[in-house]
């Protein structure tokens, strides 16, 4: 395992405890030597982890289309930027550069990013472990939603699989490595 995908918030308005895990998760990995992989933005909880993880010693590299760069959104002070055209390609890059994916609390852009690599793990197309950090109990609406979706025979039980949840940064690394492992054959668990 060399990088790691972490969906997060941009948000500035938010409790300063998100911002304080962050910055443990950016030091955390930085220590485990881990490159990590995101949306390349300067403020709220990405910026946070930009900073904690370069501050470590560590690599992060940004993805970001052109017209955030244009809004001046970036983080300048990056070990790479990677500007693309759409926020699919950015998505696409991000999850495919990743050994594993952590999402941290956030808004639409990173529930909309949690849920589309967990449905390309459902599809196969991604099998690398996916860890939700549910903060506070964050997350436990989206987990409760997902169970339902089980209960309801939209999912498959063995689809719980998918995704690891901690409720702390420390626990993130363990969680990766006690992964269920999910291959190609992954894609016959996609239909019911």
């Amino acid at each position: 395992m060399q990088t790691i995908c972490v969906y997060c918030a941009a948000s500035t308005k938010i409790k300063p405890q998100y911002f304080e895990a962050t910055a443990r998760l950016g030091k955390i990995l930085a220590d485990a030597e881990l490159s990590v992989v995101f949306g390349g933005g300067s403020s709220g909880l990405m910026g946070q982890l930009a900073d904690s993880i370069l501050a470590a010693g560590g690599k992060i590299t940004g993805i970001i289309p052109q017209f955030m760069c244009d809004e001046n959104w970036h983080h300048d002070e990056l070990t790479e930027l990677i500007v693309v055209e759409t926020m699919h390609e950015r998505k696409q890059k991000m999850a495919m550069m990743a050994d594993a994916v952590i999402a941290l609390p956030g808004g639409c852009g990173t529930l909309e990013e949690l849920l589309e690599v967990i449905t390309w793990k459902q599809l196969g197309i991604f099998t690398k472990p996916i860890v939700i950090v549910n903060m506070d109990g964050y997350y436990d609406d989206l987990i409760a939603m997902l169970h339902r979706a089980v209960e309801e025979q939209f999912m498959r039980d063995e689809h719980k699989r998918m995704w690891e949840v901690v409720s702390t940064p420390e626990e993130v690394l363990s969680a990766i490595q006690n992964s269920d492992s999910w291959d190609a054959t992954a894609r016959s668990f996609a239909a019911i």
